[in-house]
C-alpha cells in the first residue's frame, strides 16, 4: 500500500436510509455518488460520495450516527493493538465486497471507529 493511503480519515455516516441521505446530499449540495454496493435484497450496505476533493462514506444502520473510517496498512496488526489498548471490538475483521478488509471498535469513551484497507 502506498504511503498516501496510510493515515487517511473519511467521515462515515451510519444511516437508517442511506439512499435517502445520499439523494438529499446530491440535490442540496451537489455531492456526487461514486460507488454504491447493495445486498441481495437491493438495500445499500455501503456507498461513497465525493464533494470536491472530499469523500463521505455511508453504511446501513439501525440508528443514524456519525463515525470515522481510518485507512490503514495492516488491519490485522492494528486490530490486535486496538484490542490490547482496551478497545471494544464490535465488528471483527471482515473482507468486504467493496475491497476493504476492516473492523470496527469503540474507544474507551464509546466512540465508534472503523479501520481498514480502504482504497478510493
Amino acid at each position: 500500500m502506498t504511503s498516501e493511503i496510510r493515515r487517511t480519515f473519511y467521515p462515515l455516516i451510519r444511516s437508517t436510509d442511506p439512499a435517502k441521505s445520499m439523494e438529499w446530499l446530491e440535490k442540496a449540495f451537489g455531492f456526487e455518488p461514486i460507488g454504491v454496493y447493495k445486498d441481495d435484497a437491493g438495500d445499500i450496505v455501503h456507498a461513497e460520495m465525493r464533494y470536491d476533493t472530499g469523500l463521505f462514506m455511508f453504511g446501513k444502520a439501525d440508528t443514524a450516527k456519525a463515525a470515522v473510517y481510518v485507512a490503514i496498512d495492516d488491519p490485522d496488526a492494528h486490530h490486535d493493538r486496538a484490542k490490547a489498548a482496551g478497545a471494544e471490538i464490535f465488528r471483527e475483521l471482515t473482507d468486504q465486497d467493496y475491497g476493504s478488509r476492516d473492523y470496527a471498535a469503540r474507544d474507551l469513551d464509546g466512540n465508534e471507529w472503523y479501520f481498514g484497507t480502504y482504497r478510493p
